[in-house]
């Protein structure tokens, strides 16, 4: 039996399937270069701009101290951190709108249009060493950020839309492989004996743009939603045609446009659902909580800010040259969200999300306990540092890739594009403030701020265990009806029309 239900999942991935899947989730290693590529020339940039705005010549530029001296000039660490933090800002600026366009565009031809940000953001940034270098960076990281902010929405909606039920969660978690492998590969090529250096860091920061080019021409070959077609645009035709070149042209697409049809009954009851209405409205409550908190204990669970801490530690552990360390972090990474791939559809989604948050938590714990002992234990260094590599791979195995795509499964076609938007906006949001405020924190509280994310770890495993239910190999109308079930038992027996009507259903739910 185990032999045949693992036959059938493969043959369910067809060459169409798994090419329309590496080609949107391009658009997610678009989004992990552009997160890795601006930490290795930090120093070459700011030099850079010092010397553009006459703070330094460009003789000054070559002396070792003045390097280091000019990194704590209050205007270059302004421009500089505003070159870092405008990529979150245009993301979470554009990724409020992915609900608008999730419901208006056809999802190829949206993420075909917005890579006219990526494309134009990195001609910004390959051009920078010619003019005004601060300013046109951070137009091209802000431009870059419009396009991953609307990306991050669109790609999840995607690939949850064409991957069969049974491999939406193996399928949905390559996204977060394509984003730790653009991370690696900007930290790889960002070295000092590659494009790391102070001729080429124009052409390391613009890289990206290559992916966006082949992105939009191999989205021209890929088939449409077929949930989007016959849902959204009443195409039965087109959407049958879509199903059968994504599934196999032997394939019969009845069972999936009975289901299909069932959505749209559905959909067809509900008014257009804004992001307004998927706020207020109770009978969407639990899933939007559950959406939004999925991407909250992603970002504050401390991932950002282990990349962030990571160099001190490995100075403390005696690491030669710490940048290769990181790299090895970024290898980790990797190896994991591919182990993730494996496990996400055997395990289930709800059970690696809390194995994952409690590993880092104990990962948190382990790690204080490395600094704070460090100067009496020298040995304890490296607890520090076999830490940090446990915690991304605790974070890959389930709260790295989940959320993106969770939300998608959450819920129906009608409110999906607003809980896209909402819950990718919360994402990037909780990433700027980790960026923006965790230095000073971590200055105030030194070896002590990881138990910060150890205390928030354990309300995250509670959260998910009480809140999250399992999606593996349900139905959208399955998990609807699930959070039902559980709105009706959170309100015990409504009696009345009006309580019925407040919980959002009617009386045939």
């Amino acid at each position: 039996m185990r032999k045949k239900a693992k036959r059938g999942l493969l043959e369910d991935v067809t060459a169409t399937l798994f090419f329309s899947v590496f080609t949107a989730v391009l658009g997610f290693f678009q989004y992990g270069y552009c997160i890795g590529v601006i930490n290795a020339p930090q120093t070459i940039i700011m030099v850079h701009y010092a010397t553009v705005l006459n703070i330094i010549t460009s003789d000054e530029a070559k002396n070792s101290t003045v390097r280091e001296d000019i990194q704590k000039d209050p205007k270059v660490m302004m421009l500089w951190s505003m070159s870092v933090a405008m990529f979150a800002v245009g993301g979470m600026i554009s990724s409020f709108t992915v609900g608008w366009i999730g419901e208006k565009m056809p999802r190829v031809k949206a993420m075909l249009i917005v890579n006219i940000l990526a494309v134009a953001g990195n001609i910004f940034l390959a051009v920078a060493k010619f003019g005004p270098s601060h300013v046109l960076i951070i137009i091209g990281r802000a431009l870059t950020g419009l396009h991953c902010g609307l990306a991050s929405g669109l790609v999840p909606l995607y690939v949850g839309e064409i991957a069969p039920i049974a491999l939406r969660g193996a399928l949905g978690s390559l996204h977060q492989l394509a984003t730790v492998i653009g991370i690696l590969i900007s930290q790889v090529l960002g070295l000092d004996v590659l494009l790391g250096t102070d001729t080429l860091w124009p052409l390391l920061l613009c890289l990206s743009g290559i992916a966006a080019v082949l992105q939009i021409f191999l989205l021209l070959c890929c088939p449409e939603s077929p949930r989007y077609l016959y849902i959204k645009c009443a195409n039965l035709e087109e959407a049958q045609k879509s199903l059968k070149r994504l599934r196999g042209q032997g394939y019969d697409p009845s069972k999936e446009i009975e289901d299909m049809e069932k959505e749209k009954e559905e959909a067809s009851k509900e008014k257009p659902v804004s992001i307004w209405q998927l706020v207020t409205a109770a009978n969407y409550r639990q899933a939007f909580l559950v959406a939004i908190g999925v991407h909250i204990a992603q970002q504050f669970s401390g991932i950002n800010a282990i990349f962030y801490y990571s160099t001190d530690i490995f100075n403390k552990a005696r690491v030669s040259n710490p940048v290769y360390a990181t790299i090895g972090v970024g290898f980790v990474n990797t190896v994991f969200t591919v182990v993730a791939v494996f496990f996400v559809e055997k395990a289930g989604r709800r059970s690696l999300f809390m194995a994952g948050l409690f590993g880092m938590m104990v990962c948190a714990v382990t790690m204080t306990l490395g600094l704070v002992l460090q100067p009496k234990f020298e040995w304890m260094s490296y607890i520090s540092l076999i830490s940090v590599f446990l915690f991304v791979s605790f974070f890959e195995i389930g709260p790295g890739p989940i959320p993106w795509f969770i939300v998608a499964e959450l819920f129906s076609q009608g409110p999906r594009p607003s809980a896209v938007a909402v819950s990718g906006f919360c994402n990037w949001f909780t990433n700027f403030c980790i960026g923006m405020f965790f230095p000073y924190v971590a200055k105030l509280l030194g070896s002590y701020v990881f138990l910060i994310f150890a205390g928030l770890l354990i309300l995250f495993v509670a959260f998910i265990y009480y809140k999250v239910p399992e999606t593996k190999g349900k139905s959208f109308e399955e998990i609807e009806e699930e959070f039902r079930r559980r709105t009706k038992d959170a309100i015990k027996g409504p009696k009345t029309a009006t309580e019925m009507e407040y919980l959002g259903g009617s009386q045939e739910a």
